[in-house]
């Protein structure tokens, strides 16, 4: 199966005020403690995540010479800077819940330190791809279904909304460039099952922390349903895994996933919101 990266496809940063609510209701998402602090627990991650991410293309951006490439780079690094400083806020909002967002960070900040040391830039550039491709068909489901968002108050559920649309937007880009600097598809493999590892793991880890804070590491209905709901015949992640299995393939391009009609309709539910506030 072949695909491409669409030719009519523009990757511009939206600076959308999402106004998130100060403070942030502790269970945000319906009043349950397991899907609030799944989301916060990504959240967590995406800021140290995404510079990570941003450096690993600008490395190689002088080498690309296309002028449509260029500005597709150029977009997918203003998207993801504003995903980080939305995200920080996010983040701010979770420490004065009393969390402790600073000891979760750390184990991330730490990969990256080894990773810039001891990698080479299209080994960082392959893990780039890897998370991208996690993020996006986390996107996709995000903005297909509706029922993962079912009862979360609206700024948050707007601000992940947000997120999805322009990780599916960009979604392509670190994999166009990799394919041109290095191409070599069993780093990328390796590259995927390493990021599921501490993935996973670093989104356990903050919901147990949160859950602890909370005084709710003994509630066993709380946790059997989120587990349901991650991990169920049709749970959150239990979805994702056609998707996520074709990028080992080896003709595997992100846009063989084509939600382009989808990725249009929510760009017109964002652009009628562009809306209330914008940020300078």
């Amino acid at each position: 199966m072949t695909a491409a990266t669409p030719d009519d496809l523009a990757i511009h940063p939206r600076r959308i005020d999402f106004e998130l609510p100060n403070p942030l209701p502790k269970h945000w998402h319906g009043g349950d403690p397991f899907k609030s602090h799944f989301f916060n627990s990504m959240s967590i991650l995406f800021p140290d995540g995404e510079r990570f991410f941003i450096d690993s293309v600008r490395y190689f951006r002088d080498r690309v010479e296309d002028p449509r490439q260029r500005e597709l780079i150029k977009g997918f690094i203003g998207q993801e800077g504003h995903h980080s400083r939305e995200h920080i806020e996010y983040n701010r909002l979770l420490e004065e819940q009393g969390y402790d967002v600073k000891a979760l960070t750390e184990p991330v900040r730490q990969r990256i330190r080894f990773a810039n040391k001891h990698f080479t830039p299209e080994r960082r550039l392959a893990n780039t791809v890897a998370m991208e491709h996690f993020t996006a068909i986390m996107a996709d489901a995000v903005l297909r279904e509706m029922r993962w968002f079912d009862g979360a108050i609206e700024p948050m559920r707007q601000v992940w909304r947000w997120h999805a649309l322009e990780e599916t937007e960009h979604k392509a880009v670190a994999f166009d460039l990799y394919m041109q600097v290095c191409g070599d598809r069993a780093q990328l493999r390796r590259a995927m099952r390493l990021s599921t590892f501490f993935f996973l793991r670093d989104v356990t880890r903050g919901v147990w922390h949160m859950m602890k804070r909370d005084g709710r590491l003994s509630d066993v209905g709380t946790w059997y349903r989120g587990i349901r709901w991650l991990w169920g015949r049709t749970g959150f992640f239990s979805g994702l895994w056609g998707a996520y299995r074709d990028f080992y393939r080896d003709d595997f391009h992100p846009w063989q996933h084509d939600n382009q009609r989808l990725m249009q309709a929510v760009q017109q539910e964002f652009d009628s919101i562009n809306m209330l506030g914008t940020k300078s």
